[in-house]
């Protein structure tokens, strides 16, 4: 029994330092860009030696590859919660986009990472990215559906078409978001709800 709890306070340690170490890449790649830093820049902020961040990650691309999925993973768990919940159409509507714009300055370093330095790595790495962005756009597509099925938007709304530009206009102000520190959080989300749910008249 002893060991057994042993075991789990020392997994639960090591999932802490992983979190931290991805943090800690997450602030590098951001500041430094991935071919500009070092897994020894990246060991240096979290405080370890640089042989002792391969316990964490076999390379600095897996690094990269680590900081994008755990900022994917974080608004695509958000979204699937959202999802589960029997809510009126534009309330959920408005759900979604307070998550994914607050997911930038809950977790900015990390999505400004996934945003601009996604492609250094190689396909088979970008495709595990790609995936959880597909079941992203598939549940808020399947939102927009659900509001044309309800009658709360016309007929001949193409809900595939609707889902990537809410996304364009949500991930292009979310990237705002983390730039400029100074934006309001709340002002921005209802300005991007406002012309999502209600367009330009």
């Amino acid at each position: 029994m002893h060991a057994m709890t042993a075991n789990i306070r020392s997994t639960t340690k090591y999932q802490q330092q992983r979190e931290k170490a991805i943090e800690a890449a997450a602030s590098i790649f951001a500041s430094k860009g991935y071919h500009g830093a070092s897994t020894k820049d990246i060991a240096t902020h979290l405080g370890i030696r640089q042989g002792s961040l391969y316990y964490y990650f076999k390379s600095k691309e897996k690094a990269l590859e680590e900081v994008c999925l755990i900022a994917l993973k974080s608004y695509v768990g958000k979204m699937e919660a959202i999802f589960d919940q029997e809510l009126p159409f534009d309330k959920k509507l408005s759900m979604v986009i307070r998550a994914h714009l607050s997911s930038y300055r809950e977790n900015n370093a990390a999505l400004r990472v996934h945003n601009e330095q996604r492609l250094y790595l190689p396909k088979g790495r970008r495709d595990k990215l790609k995936d959880l962005g597909s079941t992203y756009r598939q549940y808020l597509e399947q939102i927009f559906i659900d509001g044309v099925n309800k009658g709360k938007l016309r007929s001949n709304l193409d809900s595939h078409f609707a889902a990537l530009s809410l996304i364009g206009l949500c991930n292009y102000w979310g990237s705002m978001l983390s730039r400029e520190r100074g934006l309001n959080l709340d002002e921005t989300i209802q300005k991007c709800t406002d012309i999502t749910l209600h367009g330009c008249y």
